[in-house]
């Protein structure tokens, strides 16, 4: 018997779907590619393409200059066609990062920050930076679909920072109400570990692995924990705070590197970290020894946690992934006295992006929800009617 009233219509609704699904972060496809790579009959692909073409969700893309004969139309996913931005917002720095419906990273700004900075202050330079960032495309909060922010701190799952450390001013802070009041859209705050993790799943040396654990390593210490492929918070949000544990060293453990005897007099603080791992690598042994020291308090927290989880990768990540050759050789040795088995140990690739570059992902996840997930509600247009500017369908 053929589909009947709601069966047709959760038909149409699978195999718009289907047909985004295959085209978003691909090529232009034709119809008939469109067609042997969903399963769909070609009528029904061209169905489908009609209607997500009518939406603004799909375009023509017209043919190659100089072509011979008549091409055949190619189609793409409108990952232009709404924007979404990635803060990461440290002791530190403030970082922002403007990016397509498919993750591609448009422009990016950077601000200095400083830990005791007022409330203020920080909101200000946070809005500074996502200002500057839209401007280099011409754009404005207006064109923002949603924001993801990545922050140092114990933050629950309604966007609220219990407690930080690194930033004395964000304890006990509503800052997904902050941001939501300067930003005219969804605002969602994560702990930046975890969006770090993220980022490394889905664009990174643990790209489509199902058990990952993530050392955030920098001027700080944290972990991300992915578990069957999905990023893990805790009953409470308090997943992975190994610095917490007092006798994991973690609270402190960077000033192992930063107070070599070694680090010469009126370096800025910030270079100390690094000018000790790149003298251990040329062989210094006070470097090679303040590396030894480091590792073994990085080794206490990443055994316990791959004791606990069995990970089938340990990513080093952070500012310090850059000197991964460095300090994945005595972390491995020392993992591998204790590890019932070891799992692969790499350094990031994504550097001093990861945490910004998870939140775009994050946003990603959050827009697929609301627009391409099985259960979501009827496909609708991106685009608010009457009004030419692209953004969110009003809820």
């Amino acid at each position: 018997m053929p589909p009947m009233g709601g069966d047709l219509s959760r038909l149409r609704q699978l195999n718009a779907l289907t047909v985004i699904k295959t085209l978003r972060g691909a090529e232009a496809a034709t119809l008939s590619a469109l067609a042997d790579r969903t399963g769909l009959s070609r009528p029904s692909t061209k169905e489908v393409i009609d209607e997500l073409s009518a939406m603004g969700w799909v375009e023509e893309i017209p043919p190659a200059s100089g072509t011979m004969g008549r091409p055949a139309r190619r189609y793409r996913f409108r990952a232009d066609g709404g924007h979404l931005m990635g803060l990461d917002i440290g002791a530190y720095h403030i970082r922002a990062a403007l990016a397509d419906l498919d993750g591609n990273v448009l422009a990016e700004t950077r601000r200095p920050a400083h830990p005791d900075a007022p409330l203020e202050d920080r909101l200000a330079a946070i809005e500074q930076a996502a200002a500057a960032c839209l401007g280099l495309s011409g754009l404005t909060m207006t064109d923002l679909w949603t924001v993801a922010v990545g922050t140092t701190g114990l933050v629950n799952a309604e966007g609220r920072v219990i407690m930080s450390a690194s930033i004395p001013a964000w304890r006990d802070l509503d800052l997904e109400g902050l941001l939501g009041k300067m930003f005219p859209c969804r605002v969602l705050v994560e702990n930046d570990s975890r969006l770090a993790a993220l980022a490394e799943t889905r664009r990174g040396v643990a790209r489509d692995a199902r058990d990952v654990v993530f050392l955030h390593i920098g001027r700080r210490m944290g972990t991300g924990l992915i578990i069957d492929g999905r990023l893990h918070r805790g009953f409470g949000a308090a997943a992975g705070e190994i610095v917490m544990l007092p006798e994991a060293g973690w609270r402190d453990g960077p000033e192992d590197l930063n107070n070599s005897a070694i680090v010469p007099e009126g370096l800025p603080p910030e270079d100390a970290a690094g000018f000790t791992l790149a003298a251990a690598r040329d062989g210094d042994p006070t470097a090679q020894d303040a590396v030894a020291r480091f590792a073994d308090k990085l080794a206490i927290g990443t055994a316990a946690a791959v004791l606990l989880l069995d990970p089938e990768i340990v990513v080093l990540g952070g500012g310090f992934s850059r000197s991964a050759d460095v300090l994945l050789p005595p972390l491995r040795s020392r993992l591998e006295r204790v590890c019932l088995r070891m799992p692969k140990l790499s350094g990031s690739m994504l550097g001093d992006e990861c945490v910004v570059l998870g939140a775009i992902d994050y946003a990603i996840e959050h827009l697929d929800q609301l627009f391409f997930a099985p259960d979501a509600p009827a496909l609708r247009p991106p685009v608010r009617p009457a009004t030419s500017s692209m953004g969110p369908n009003p809820a």
